[in-house]
């Protein structure tokens, strides 16, 4: 398993951020690779990716999920495995610390070879710009989720829908 960890500052309130990070479905506007996210309940989501001409498609798991502070989540099935966080950090009223760490198991001698390269890293490193750049440019964000899942299963009574008031209840 190789582990990747990259963090970027955005000129954009904590609430902002996380916010945004929430909406999974828009990971494909800022995510080199990711053709398709889709979110397929409060927890679950299913992606479409295409990486150096290879399409690999897998569901993830959101395990742990505090607003304002953390999303962590696992891979359940497909071709990928995975596993990782991405946290927040408020710097002050208008500025947000993005970490993010994930554990990957690469599969097949290619993707062996490019993450002995640092090829993950430096795609780690790019989403987070480009993450930085989508937000910043947009200036609020599209939408969020405001629920708490709790590690283990046990989802929190304050569950809500997202902040939108045309929202369906997902993402």
């Amino acid at each position: 398993m190789s582990t990747v960890e990259q963090t970027i500052d955005v000129d954009v309130p904590l609430r902002t951020a996380y916010n945004q990070w929430t909406q999974f479905e828009e990971f494909p506007k800022f995510m080199e690779g990711v053709e398709e996210v889709r979110q397929t309940d409060d927890r679950h989501c299913h992606w479409r990716t295409k990486v150096a001409g290879v399409r690999r498609e897998f569901d993830t798991e959101i395990v742990d999920q505090l607003p304002d502070e953390r999303v962590a989540w696992r891979t359940v099935a497909g071709d990928v495995q995975q596993m990782g966080v991405v946290s927040f950090q408020p710097l002050d009223e208008a500025h947000t610390r993005v970490r993010l760490a994930m554990d990957v198991e690469p599969s097949g001698m290619a993707e062996k070879a490019a993450d002995a390269m640092g090829v993950l890293d430096r795609r780690v490193k790019g989403d987070l710009k480009r993450f930085k750049g989508y937000i910043e440019e947009h200036g609020q964000e599209s939408g969020g989720w405001r629920g708490r899942i709790s590690p283990g299963g046990a989802d929190s009574p304050d569950m809500t829908p997202r902040d939108d008031p045309g929202s369906t209840g997902l993402r």
